[in-house]
């Protein structure tokens, strides 16, 4: 398991869930015999925790606005996560290559956090709850998918990731710039209904 893909690829999934992406990689060390995974991972107690916390998140990610104020208070933990496993990952390199390693973990989980969050906001403005369902679903599965993946081929996962994170930026700037244009919509016909002789003149 090459630690530096690694660190990408579990600092992408812990900015999106890092409960799961800890007790995945738990898991895959503890009985599916990746050894690369570190044993402090593996442990009952990390996994129990992990375990509860993203049984809670399963749930509130789910429920809109609840997502948003989770995903605030999650704003330190999923970075610092990221770095913890990517540190975790580094092993014996060099203090250099560590360094390295590290920041490409909470730099990233802080990247792929702040994706998240933002679509999120986004997809609050809509009033019905599916979309925070299927958004938040559509995560888990990916999260599972991913990180069981970079257990195995580090390389194809980090490559995923990277598209991820890239399709999750593009997705902010186009939200973002559908909501400021729905407001600008709106307050164009609300100054039209409040002072409809200014739009006839315009006429």
């Amino acid at each position: 398991m090459e630690a530096l893909p690694l660190a990408f690829t579990t600092g992408w999934a812990s900015g999106i869930n890092a409960y799961a992406c800890v007790l995945i990689l738990g898991l895959l060390g503890r009985f599916a015999d990746v050894d690369d995974v570190p044993t402090a991972l593996t442990g009952n107690g990390v996994l129990i925790a992990a375990g509860v916390l993203f049984a809670f998140e399963f749930v509130a990610d789910k429920i809109p606005y609840v997502d948003s104020a989770w995903d605030g208070i999650s704003t330190l933990i999923r970075p610092t996560v990221g770095a913890v496993i990517a540190a975790l990952m580094s092993g014996e390199a060099s203090t250099l290559n560590q360094a390295l390693i590290v920041t490409t973990g909470g730099v990233v989980a802080l990247v792929s956090h702040l994706v998240k969050s933002s679509l999120r906001l986004a997809i609050n403005t809509s009033p019905e709850p599916a979309s925070n369902i299927v958004a938040s679903s559509g995560e888990d599965i990916a999260v599972a998918s991913v990180v069981t993946l970079a257990a195995f081929h580090p390389t194809a996962a980090l490559i995923i990731a990277a598209v991820l994170l890239l399709l999750g930026l593009i997705a902010v700037y186009f939200a973002f710039r559908a909501i400021r244009r729905g407001r600008a919509r709106f307050r164009a016909w609300r100054e039209k209904r409040n002072n409809p002789a200014a739009g006839s003149s315009a006429v």
